[in-house]
């Protein structure tokens, strides 16, 4: 019996704007393209598209991004009033905002009811300290209708900890919003995304930031997004790849996946790696 999820993953492409309003079109144009899916994703800081609504924002320094927090509650606005509109799952990507004396990397799950659940990036890229971007404690699964997920933002996927941490609390599928500034640094976080599927039997979401941005304190970002199970003969596509975007391109691609092949999966698959991943516990610490 299978238990399938569509998955829409919006792939965004900052560039200068000229008001919230502006920038919000831009994503409802996406969301648009997503209708249908059970779960839409943008990216990591997607957001910071908005830093250029602030004055002579070309010759600020990179530190002032977190600026951006002044648009927090219209963004928060913004996807709880999408979500309800469209009856629809949606990962807003995520936001730099101000919590308590400094500021964190910050994701949120809308529902047609509401929030679901907020994710504070526990793992910042070094990049991030210029900004003055602090660092959040918690690694929690959640449960929609559909799936039980987690979130790892952008550099947590290169931590293999933080998967491990959510699979074992029962995240059959991981959404990953990422933002990374060169093509080195997407490869990085993918490979690391297709490694969490072996090694966890799950599927993982990368939807990743694309940057179209003239020069100033803003890095463009470069993005193949896709969506993406165990390397294992119950799915179609021996490289682990349900559906990817084109590269460097807004667009939105959209993919089904089927949460008893995970089950199936774990009791049948030619490497049970989620099985094995404790297996010999006792060596490691001896080792």
């Amino acid at each position: 019996m299978a238990r399938p999820v569509s998955i829409a993953v919006c792939q965004f492409v900052i560039k200068p704007v000229a008001s919230f309003d502006a920038w919000a079109q831009q994503v409802v144009g996406l969301l648009d393209q997503a209708r249908g899916a059970d779960l839409a994703i943008l990216p990591e800081l997607f957001t910071l598209s908005l830093f250029t609504t602030l004055p002579d924002w070309q010759n600020r320094p990179v530190a002032e991004l977190v600026q951006v927090d002044r648009y927090t509650q219209a963004y928060r606005d913004f996807f709880a009033a999408e979500a309800r509109a469209r009856g629809q799952h949606i990962v807003a990507g995520s936001h730099l905002e101000r919590r308590g004396d400094g500021y964190l990397n910050v994701s949120y799950v809308y529902g047609p009811n509401g929030l679901i659940h907020e994710h504070e990036k526990t793992h910042i890229f070094p990049a991030e300290a210029n900004w003055s971007t602090g660092e959040g404690t918690r690694m929690e699964a959640f449960d929609l209708p559909f799936a039980r997920v987690g979130i790892n933002i952008c550099y947590e996927t290169e931590i293999p900890e933080c998967a491990a941490s959510l699979t074992e609390q029962g995240a059959e599928i991981i959404l990953c919003p990422s933002f990374t500034f060169t093509e080195y640094g997407f490869w990085r976080v993918r490979h690391c995304a297709q490694s969490r599927c072996i090694e966890n039997q799950i599927y993982y979401v990368h939807c990743a930031t694309g940057g179209d941005m003239p020069p100033g304190p803003l890095p463009n970002g470069w993005t193949r997004s896709s969506i993406m199970s165990p390397c294992d003969t119950l799915w179609s596509a021996p490289n682990g790849v349900v559906v990817e975007a084109a590269t460097n391109v807004e667009t939105v691609v959209q993919g089904t996946v089927d949460l008893d092949l995970l089950t199936l999966n774990r009791a049948t698959g030619v490497a049970p790696t989620f099985s094995d991943l404790r297996r010999r516990a006792d060596v490691y610490r001896s080792w």
